[in-house]
């Protein structure tokens, strides 16, 4: 049975402050050499949060996979995410990574993260280097997730599926790796509270921003935690 209410408008949960007071990552660490050798060696580091598992306990768990796509941009890496559409039953609406749980065809987390990735924006596995993972992060909806971190090769294109993404678009790896950016929030309820983290984005129309945040900018900041060490 639940046990703490969905945060339905993650938005209108104040801003405590953000980050601004932690390590900036060295921007030779952001580039995909370095990023290559990191996910092969890493160093001795602790994930900030391994989920925030727990709304549904009497929900079945589910193992899935999500790619970090990392592109290979002249100005630099930028960070490929989706926004979920607006109709489906978990997490809508929701700035996510592409992926998605995985299927009996599936030979590893790595194998679910490309097939959902292809089925869901059409970047094709040529254009894919997989380079390493980060922590498996269980979602409130007892998804066990295991960020799959690629680099992915332009040019290419992309074939939105419409009835999971909205829309496809990238944000500078550089902009979320930096802890000024990573604002804090506390959702308030009967018996307790919860806290998360956020990351908007500017849209490039000048129309708001994409709000990151939840289990997305959880992994990311795990990704800081990473690159930080």
């Amino acid at each position: 049975m639940s046990t703490r209410p969905r945060i339905l408008d993650p938005r209108a949960v104040p801003v405590l402050g953000n980050d601004a007071h932690l390590t900036q990552v060295a921007v030779d660490r952001l580039r995909a050499e370095a990023l290559r050798q990191r996910l092969a060696a890493p160093p001795v580091w602790t994930p900030e949060t391994q989920g925030d598992g727990g709304l549904f306990d009497d929900h079945p768990r589910i193992d899935a996979a999500v790619l970090v796509p990392l592109v290979q941009r002249e100005q630099g890496l930028t960070v490929l995410m989706t926004q979920r559409t607006s109709h489906l039953r978990d997490h809508a609406g929701q700035i996510s990574f592409p992926g998605g749980r995985a299927e009996a065809g599936d030979v590893d987390a790595i194998d679910t993260a490309l097939r959902e990735t292809e089925e869901e924006v059409g970047l094709a596995r040529r254009h894919v280097e997989v380079i390493g993972a980060l922590p498996v992060y269980r979602t409130v909806t007892n998804y066990d997730v295991t960020p799959i971190v690629a680099l992915v090769q332009p040019p290419f294109e992309l074939t939105i599926d419409a009835h999971e993404v909205a829309e496809a678009f990238e944000v500078p790896l550089a902009f979320l790796m930096t802890p000024a950016h990573h604002q804090r929030h506390v959702f308030e309820f009967a018996g307790g509270q919860r806290a998360f983290l956020s990351m908007p984005w500017p849209r490039q129309d000048g129309q708001g921003d994409y709000f990151i945040w939840g289990a997305t900018a959880a992994m990311l900041r795990n990704f800081y935690r990473l690159l930080s060490a």
